[in-house]
């Protein structure tokens, strides 16, 4: 799982040098707006998906009065009126591409992802072509600092809450848990009131294509092309990030 960890962690890696934080609000307080209308709920202690919501505007450093405002916001009258929507294609030397979007005009995404593929030498396909390439995954981001406990008695705790793959890293540990079972450990992390550094819902991909560098760096920037377009809320891809790439990554 090594690898998976690698493929997970590089929205956080860049991430965390990534100044575009408008852009990382906007992303939660759609995650926030979609969280109390499928919840039915602006109360985050009687909606799981709000709380998971709330865990992860705080994660990208959310002050608390814009993460109420935006719970407010989403319980009105005049809530916007998002949905989630998925696209599926390829991107140039046969890089699949599963993108998820959270809109208020399908119209308009469409018209988007489309024109971000075809512009960059690759194609939108239809909804369901791709998703055998990935596996839908929980992941739990848990910073050390938050550890109290003996890593064994902890990776007890997490197995039994449904983890299936656990990678200890120098500052976090990463938990990877079957779809079905991502409810089942957010309510261990709850009961063991150990707080995440986020928790998502990850297409990883079975398995990677590796490139050369050149070829490399123009999917890494049809990435960063996706994540620009206000619709887009996460870009998942079967990239191989190599130790190269992670480096530039890093250095960006």
């Amino acid at each position: 799982m090594a690898g998976h960890s690698k493929w997970a962690n590089i929205k956080h890696r860049k991430g965390a040098q990534d100044k575009k934080r408008a852009k990382q609000f906007t992303r939660a307080i759609k995650e926030i707006s979609v969280a109390v209308k499928e919840g039915g709920n602006p109360d985050p202690e009687a909606n799981p998906a709000l709380r998971n919501a709330i865990a992860n505007a705080k994660g990208v450093n959310m002050p608390k009065d814009t993460i109420q405002r935006a719970i407010k916001k989403a319980s009105g009258a005049d809530a916007e009126n998002y949905e989630m929507v998925t696209f599926e294609g390829y991107g140039p030397d046969g890089i699949a591409f599963f993108i998820e979007c959270t809109t208020d005009n399908t119209n308009r995404t469409v018209a988007s992802v489309r024109s971000i593929f075809s512009k960059n030498g690759g194609s939108l396909g239809t909804n369901g072509f791709l998703e055998f390439l990935f596996d839908r995954l929980g992941v739990f981001y848990i910073l050390k600092e938050h550890i109290e406990t003996s890593a064994e008695e902890l990776e007890l705790q997490l197995i039994e809450g449904g983890a299936s793959e656990i990678e200890r890293e120098q500052n976090q540990w990463i938990v990877y848990t079957a779809f079905e079972d991502f409810g089942n450990m957010q309510s261990k992390l709850e009961e063991l009131n150990l707080p995440t550094k986020s928790a998502e819902l990850q297409r990883i991909p079975k398995n990677t294509i590796e490139l050369e560098l050149d070829k490399a760096r123009k999917i890494l920037d049809l990435i960063e092309k996706f994540e620009e377009d206000e619709d887009v809320q996460n870009v998942f891809h079967n990239l191989e990030l190599t130790d190269d790439l992670l480096q530039e990554l890093n250095n960006q």
